[in-house]
């Protein structure tokens, strides 16, 4: 198993900008202002406009959307950009509701793209849970992703979800090399996650034993509970030095 550079950068919320195996890619992007959106009655609050434009960032190969219906993932910014994508993959469901080209996955099926200088990625759709057991018909269909390059390790994405039993065949499965958390906690209804906390976040990083880690999503919206300090507190607290906390449009270049 060779290592491998990854090089990522945090834009915004869930939009990370990720560079592996010769491919540009990029995950929920939001690229909206800072404004108000209307959910069943309550309000979601942006309060940062991404540090980069979405035209900056291109050519991206392929957008990895967990999924399609919250705004929060994908807001109207982030829709507009979804064309110049070479590659839309996200949830069975939202390929559907996206149309066009958009590859659609279930928990385990995989894509490929080709690599510049030959070879292939392989990308698996992995299961999420965005809240407590049961919610699954109420909140809608989530996937997380696997990235594969034969002889290298892995980078795992987590799509929003909380920590359940569901994510244990992700590492059993897969040697890790990245994990990328999301995390916050995020409560938009009522008194219960649908992202992960610290507890969710650290039982991830006992799992992906020696696997770098970082997290995504847990600032900048009014429904994150914890923020990113928060979690670095848990894992120093515990021991764990392998959180890598991002700045936002700040590179960090890994080995994994």
């Amino acid at each position: 198993m060779e290592n491998v550079k990854v090089r990522i950068m945090l834009i915004d919320g869930p939009t990370l900008f990720i560079e592996y195996a010769g491919l540009r890619l990029l995950t929920d992007p939001t690229f909206d202002p800072p404004q108000l959106y209307p959910l069943g009655g309550e309000n979601l609050r942006k309060y940062n406009s991404p540090p980069v434009t979405p035209e900056s960032l291109l050519p991206i190969d392929a957008v990895l959307l967990s999924h399609d219906h919250h705004m929060d993932n994908l807001d109207q910014a982030g829709r507009a950009f979804l064309p110049s994508a070479g590659r839309v993959i996200t949830t069975a469901s939202g390929a559907k509701r996206l149309g066009g080209e958009t590859i659609g996955l279930h928990p385990w099926e995989t894509t490929t793209i080709p690599l510049p200088n030959g070879g292939k990625l392989t990308i698996t759709a992995t299961p999420a849970r965005h809240g407590p057991i049961g919610i699954e018909p109420i909140i809608g269909d989530v996937v997380g992703f696997v990235l594969s390059t034969e002889g290298h390790r892995d980078i795992y994405i987590t799509g929003d979800t909380v920590w359940f039993e569901g994510l244990e065949p992700v590492a059993q499965r897969f040697n890790v090399g990245l994990a990328v958390l999301y995390a916050g906690a995020a409560q938009p209804r009522g008194p219960f996650n649908v992202t992960m906390n610290s507890n969710d976040a650290l039982e991830a990083a006992s799992r992906f034993k020696d696997a770098k880690i970082t997290s995504v999503h847990n600032y900048g919206w009014s429904h994150f509970i914890q923020s990113p300090q928060e979690l670095e507190t848990a894992f120093k607290f515990v021991g764990n030095d392998r959180l890598i906390t991002l700045k936002p449009a700040v590179p960090v270049d890994l080995t994994i």
